[in-house]
Parts: C-alpha cells; structure tokens; sequence
C-alpha cells in the first residue's frame, strides 16, 4: 500500500438524486464551495453541494456527508488508488459515497462516521484537517 496525502474538506455536504431530464440546479453553483460536483446518467441527476446550499424543494437528499480529498494530481496508469482509501474503510464497516476528478477521488463519509474512519485510515495516510 502506498501511504497517501488527503485533505479533509471544510464543510458538510448532501448528496441529491434528482429526476435525469432535471435541469442543471442554479443553487449548486455557489462561489465559495469547497466542493460540488454535478453527474447526470440515462436513470438521475445526482448533485453533491455545500449542505447550506440545499433547497428545501429537494425531497431526495441525503445530508451530513463529510468530504476527504486525495492528493492529486494521480496519473491516470495508477491502480488500486481509491481501493486503498476504501478497503480500510470497508474494514471499520464505514459506508462511503466516491467521486473522481481528472486530478483526483473523493471519499465521502458521514459526519457521525468521521472519527472512526480518520481512525481507519491514519495508519497508511497523512490526513491535513482544516
């Protein structure tokens, strides 16, 4: 395993599923996000924002995510990277939601999860909390 630089995110943030044919929501786009991320497929539009920004109009949102960033950039020829985030994860029975960037993964974790998998991983990776 090769030990790994994350950066824990500022912020809380909530993970919406909306119908696949929804517009691009206005309220994802805030300035000051840390983070946010926007993927569509044939099935949803799943939206990841800051948890202040989440309309009250979106019934289908899980709240009280926790964002640790990968140091990136991570060449594209690496393999098993979000596996050795994931596994020691998966040991401490924490539940994750996963994002990528050309540069870089996110893992997602609960708030109330957060300890326990700073815990988890601290081991094997430096981990900066702002």
């Amino acid at each position: 395993m090769t030990a790994r630089a994350l950066r824990l995110l500022p912020g809380r943030y909530a993970v919406c599923r909306l119908p696949p044919d929804a517009p691009l929501p206005a309220w994802v786009f805030v300035e000051h996000a840390a983070f946010w991320s926007v993927s569509r497929t044939a099935e949803e539009l799943s939206v990841v924002c800051d948890e202040d920004a989440l309309p009250p109009s979106v019934t289908r949102a899980e709240t009280g995510w926790r964002a640790l960033q990968l140091e990136g950039p991570i060449p594209f020829h690496e393999t098993g990277v979000l596996a050795e985030l994931t596994a020691p994860l998966a040991q401490a029975g924490i539940p994750i939601f996963a994002l990528s960037t050309h540069d870089t993964d996110i893992v997602m974790v609960k708030d109330r999860d957060l300890a326990r998998a700073l815990e988890a991983l601290r081991p094997g990776h430096w981990i900066e909390e702002s």
